[in-house]
């Protein structure tokens, strides 16, 4: 079982680990899983099929818990008085026949006193006492809580003096809520009852159903509940017990595990989010490209002068399409998309990665689209129409003055040939005038149509670039669709593995276990 929840949380701290460098979640909340800890009270000892019940007493300064102890024990085995808030030792009291685990490898590393006795009565119980919870040594808390896994009852020790100071417990309540508890109103011969009545009434509001608590007094030989606090502490140290608490230990940290894994599962938002994310896509960079071609219009008649022009002026040569102005005009299509996955709860962190390429590529796309497009406007400047009549006039401007140069030298091997035979004269000067104002208006005539029809370098070239423009800002909004789509992949991929974990701490959860069938027991755990 303990194997089962140490591969359920390796899972979640591999997810958790990698999710937060991606950037899916906060580095924080993936500390939260990082530190979760599959230790447990039977890790303590060597290989056995059974093992003590591990019980360990806590609470604030002066409490007299150390002393509570020491008479359980029979034996002044643990530290009291003034040294006592500043000692960082762990005390641990076993019986002989009780083997350990090696404590440099087992425990934290800590200073750590170990006893051995040989009472019987306590052969199946470890009593260990801890540090002050609330002491002026900080590191005390720390090792409180590095122990929290490895103890089975908690014996939290309070006085009538300091039974309201509930910061410690509390504190312990958060992170040992899968412990058994017993409560321990300790030099009860300086209590009242209605102190009783109120600590008791505080331990209701924190979950704990008519819980165990006891009235000692350890200074005096005064009648008290010690005898029961004794009894009660046996009465669970068996090897079915036992058992029960490891395994209800484990299925709470399942259970805690599940909801901090549900609390990411929030942060990483709903997959139903996409689909207005895609549908505003499609608004905003129809806002985007409206925008854009507009401010285009004058870039492009410039850049399409030096493309059907001799630049002369230095100035043009400097002159882009895409410039600063529809650089920021497309972040700002970008950063709107990105806050707008915010607004819907979707991690911003890999939608930005994804549509970085789009903020680098741009330019270089407008770039390439526009001078192919422009390159092959000018090659074919013109409609078709245009282009038709250009080569029936260049055509015409070939054949009419053939033609016509043809007509005049028949006429003028005509007309000599008649007047070698009649003796007339030879063709006169209206004739050469009349030719030769035919000839010319054969070659003027098509050659007037083809300078009128030539079609505008500058016109085509600013067709091209728009053509191009088009082309680019096309492949910028399938670009940005891909990212989006990546983005979508990707939070399908983090979120199903995230989903199979917490299945995975379901399916493993036994039931009987958070619900102990013993009376006693029942009143130790918190509801």
């Amino acid at each position: 079982m303990a194997s089962d929840y140490s591969e359920i949380n390796s899972s979640a701290e591999h997810w958790a680990q990698q999710a937060a460098t991606e950037g899916w979640i906060e580095q924080s909340a993936a500390q939260v899983l990082l530190v979760e800890d599959s230790s447990s009270a039977h890790d303590l000892f060597s290989a056995e099929s059974s093992r003590p019940l591990v019980v360990s007493f806590m609470g604030g300064t002066g409490v007299g818990k150390s002393s509570l102890l020491n008479r359980l024990a029979g034996e002044a085995i643990a530290k009291a008085g003034v040294e006592r808030p500043t000692s960082r030792e762990v005390t641990l009291y076993h019986h002989h026949s009780v083997t350990l685990h090696s404590l440099q490898e087992t425990f934290p590393v800590q200073q750590i006193k170990v006893s051995s006795h040989s009472e019987v009565s306590s052969q199946h119980i470890i009593w260990m006492d801890m540090p002050d919870f609330d002491s002026t040594e900080l590191k005390n808390k720390d090792i409180v809580l590095q122990w929290l896994p490895f103890i089975d009852v908690l014996i939290y020790v309070v006085s009538p003096e300091r039974y309201r100071d509930n910061k410690a417990w509390q504190l312990l309540l958060a992170e040992g809520a899968s412990h058994a508890w017993v409560f321990v109103l300790n030099q009860w011969d300086r209590g009242e009852v209605t102190q009783y009545e109120d600590f008791k009434k505080q331990l209701s509001k924190a979950g704990f159903h008519d819980p165990l608590i006891y009235k000692t007094v350890c200074t005096e030989q005064i009648d008290d509940e010690f005898s029961q606090l004794q009894h009660a502490i046996e009465a669970i140290a068996t090897e079915k017990i036992i058992h029960q608490l490891e395994s209800r230990g484990l299925q709470q940290r399942r259970l805690q595990l599940k909801h901090k894994l549900q609390d990411c599962r929030q942060t990483l938002g709903q997959q139903q989010v996409f689909a207005l994310l895609t549908e505003y896509q499609k608004t905003s960079w129809s806002q985007t490209k409206k925008v854009l071609r507009q401010g285009f219009q004058w870039p492009v008649q410039q850049v399409a002068k030096q493309y059907s022009e001799t630049i002369t002026n230095v100035q043009q040569k400097n002159v882009k399409i895409w410039d600063d102005w529809a650089q920021s005009r497309l972040n700002d299509y970008l950063d709107d998309l990105i806050v707008t996955a915010d607004q819907h709860g979707l991690p911003t962190i890999p939608i930005r990665k994804t549509l970085m390429g789009c903020r680098h590529h741009a330019e270089k796309i407008i770039q390439t689209q526009t001078e192919l497009a422009c390159r092959q406007a000018l090659i074919h400047p013109g409609n078709a129409l245009q282009r038709t009549l250009l080569k029936t006039a260049h055509i015409c401007e070939i054949i009419l003055p053939f033609m016509a140069m043809s007509i005049v030298g028949f006429q003028v091997f005509q007309g000599f040939y008649d007047s070698s035979i009649s003796n007339e004269a030879f063709l006169g000067v209206n004739f050469a005038i009349h030719s030769g104002l035919l000839i010319l208006l054969s070659w003027l005539l098509p050659f007037f149509i083809r300078k009128k029809m030539q079609p505008s370098l500058e016109k085509a070239a600013s067709k091209g670039l728009f053509n191009g423009l088009n082309e680019a800002m096309a492949m910028l909004d399938i670009e940005v669709k891909q990212g989006l789509n990546t983005f979508k992949q990707q939070h399908a991929q983090r979120v199903e593995t995230l989903d199979q974990i917490i299945v995975a701490c379901d399916n493993e959860t036994d039931k009987s276990a958070l619900n102990p069938t013993n009376q006693q027991l029942d009143r130790m755990l918190v509801n």
